[in-house]
């Protein structure tokens, strides 16, 4: 089974989770920049980690056979801060970066003011760079928060079909589907979606368009919760076809929208910066 992860925070993850990722079945991943927890209090503070997406991160994944990309872009959660929201500002020269395949996480946390501005703005920003968004959708009230996002994205220069609706549940996978954007889901230990309701969904809506992500982070989470969805796939009856489309061709269809989607993985450099993935002298 090959395994395409199109939300996962690696930056959060360690070498053995990259390791089992790969024994699993993962071969590629795509990692977008999101809160780390604590918040940033400059813009500078974002360079720095939006740099580390493009190299480091890069450089790990390959040491064990997984490709690497990343989605940049100012989260929702820290929209809401006066100090981190020029940041936007300095985005258009990260998003010409070739490991960049969308803007994102964009969307909504409080669904405030703010967050208007910054989704719109960067909705903008994907258009002008020929390149998909990754919309991430508040884990509160979700269904006011996805109904306000496609208002959003309608009245964008993005078409829908160039948009990823992350983190969907039951309450909201029909009007997204109805919307022509793509959809994702978040399998988690004990919130958002778990297996057993994830292969519900596919029975009841199919596999078309549909994305699995372990959205694993520095939170309680899984980095295997995609290869757990196909198992339970085919033990549920579903092909190795259908599990194939839903866990690599879909991911690969939506961020190859980008012209910049690489899978083949290769180690160039023994290390980054000067840096490895080693300790001690052997």
């Amino acid at each position: 089974m090959r395994i395409f992860d199109p939300h996962i925070h690696m930056t959060s993850r360690t070498t053995d989770d990259y390791e089992a990722m790969h024994a699993a079945g993962v071969r590629a991943v795509v990692e977008p920049a999101f809160w780390l927890g604590q918040p940033r209090t400059s813009p500078a503070s974002f360079l720095d980690y939006f740099d580390s997406l493009l190299g480091w991160e890069p450089f790990r994944a390959a040491q064990y056979g997984i490709a690497h990309h990343c989605t940049l872009a100012l989260n929702p959660k820290e929209a809401n801060d006066p100090r981190c929201v020029p940041v936007l500002d300095e985005l258009p020269r990260y998003l010409v970066k070739d490991q960049v395949v969308a803007v994102g996480e964009i969307g909504y946390d409080s669904m405030t003011p703010a967050e208007d501005i910054a989704l719109a703005t960067q909705l903008q920003l994907a258009a002008d760079h020929a390149l998909p968004a990754l919309v991430h959708t508040p884990h509160r009230d979700k269904l006011a928060g996805l109904r306000r996002t496609l208002d959003v994205v309608r009245e964008s220069a993005l078409p829908p079909e160039r948009v990823l609706i992350d983190h969907l549940n039951e309450p909201t996978v029909k009007e997204a589907k109805t919307s022509g954007c793509w959809l994702g889901f978040s399998v988690y230990p004990d919130t958002k979606m778990d297996e057993k309701r994830m292969v519900a969904i596919l029975r009841a809506h199919g596999p078309e368009r549909v994305l699995v992500n372990s959205a694993a982070d520095w939170g309680r989470s899984d980095p295997l919760k995609t290869r757990r969805v196909g198992d339970l796939m085919l033990a549920e009856g579903f092909t190795e076809d259908d599990a194939d489309r839903v866990l690599w061709r879909n991911p690969v269809e939506f961020y190859g929208l980008s012209g910049r989607l690489n899978l083949d993985v290769t180690v160039t450099e023994a290390t980054h910066e000067g840096n490895s993935v080693l300790r001690g002298g052997g």
